[in-house]
């Protein structure tokens, strides 16, 4: 079955175009990827539709994925971006219509994030992810890239929940250090990072 198999090897038959790979990785990660799309936008049917766009971002871009690279980092880092674009795009609809109706101007600023530059940016946050120490990576691409419940992971390696909790903390602000100390130039990169709060 391909659903079993390891996301190297379905990353690897990705990149060979297998519909199969697809399919189990959609199986694997719809979930997770769902929740977090949801915690952003709010509304489920919001969520689905943006839900499909990652799913469709994923194949289109299933030849530059690398089979030594987290498809759920890839996932996690394009969910969050069009998530956040979407909020953005229905802000300033909102903000178009006031217009109309008052003498106030607002200025949105432009941070839409082409579909190219989500393959370089979901290896700038997985470097930093792998930057981090065993015991902490493990934790933080178990709750975030796998959307995996903090009691769960906590179960799964043998710690308290309040361990798990600890860790994401920590994890989040070396993040977010490696990112702007490394990265400073690259503001739509960091804007990501803000996926990373405590409240995921």
């Amino acid at each position: 079955m391909c659903s079993k198999l390891s996301d190297e090897k379905l990353a690897r038959g990705l990149t060979e175009g297998s519909v199969d790979a697809f399919r189990s990785l959609y199986d694997r990660y719809n979930k997770s990827v769902y929740a977090n799309i949801l915690k952003i936008v709010r509304q489920p049917e919001y969520a689905e539709d943006i839900l499909q766009e990652v799913f469709v971002a994923l194949w289109e871009h299933r030849f530059k994925i690398k089979s030594n690279q987290s498809v759920g980092g890839w996932l996690f880092v394009v969910s969050f971006n069009k998530a956040t674009t979407f909020l953005k795009k229905k802000l300033k609809e909102s903000l178009d219509y006031i217009e109309e109706y008052t003498d106030y101007e607002y200025i949105l600023p432009e941070e839409t994030i082409n579909e190219d530059e989500y393959v370089s940016q979901w290896m700038i946050v997985e470097e930093a992810v792998n930057a981090l120490p065993a015991r902490k990576k493990e934790v933080f691409k178990l709750c975030r890239f796998e959307g995996k419940a903090k009691e769960e992971v906590a179960s799964m390696m043998g710690i308290s929940t309040l361990s798990v909790k600890d860790y994401l903390k920590q994890s989040n602000r070396a993040i977010k250090d490696y990112i702007t100390l490394k990265y400073p130039h690259l503001y739509t990169v960091i804007v990501i990072t803000g996926a990373f709060s405590d409240k995921f």
